[in-house]
Parts: C-alpha cells; structure tokens; sequence
C-alpha cells in the first residue's frame, strides 16, 4: 500500500500537468478565452481533483510490469532468489 501511494504521488504530478495543458490550450485557443479569468481557477482545482483518481488507477499496473519483469528474471536463473521475505519499498 505504501508503494502503491509513492507511485501514485508520483503519477499525480505528471497527470495533473498533462490535464492542465490540455485544458489551459483549450480554454486559451477557444472563444472560452472571453472568461478565462473566471475558467482558469477553476480548471486548476478542477485538474487537481481528476488527476488522483486517474494516478490511484494507474500505479498497480506500473508496479505489476517491474514485478512480472523480476519474477521472470529469476525464474531464467539472471538474478537470485531473494532470501525470505521480500523488503518493503
């Protein structure tokens, strides 16, 4: 779970600034550039509050290809087994 949310942070930011470009392009190269003043604050918090769900979403699969990735590694014999349990990251 601690992975998980690390990941997630991390996905957030990339995330948020991807919607942010997008709706900031849309609402400056539109006739809604009449009321930016009014429509830029809110598609910032309005970015802010899409984006968690989204990275929450897409941090088990990133962390789901390293994982696979290791587990095959191991299986061809190219890394060690680890030895009891697995660390926490």
């Amino acid at each position: 779970m601690v992975t998980r949310l690390f990941i997630a942070a991390l996905v957030f930011m990339m995330v948020q600034a991807v919607l942010f470009g997008i709706g900031t392009i849309l609402i400056v190269s539109t006739p809604l550039a009449e009321n930016a003043s009014t429509l830029m604050p809110l598609h910032i918090v309005l970015s802010f509050v899409v984006a968690a769900p989204i990275a929450w979403a897409l941090a088990p699969r990133l962390r789901a290809r390293w994982s696979r990735r290791r587990e095959a590694r191991i299986a061809a014999g190219l890394e060690p087994a680890p030895d009891g349990p697995r660390p926490r990251i």
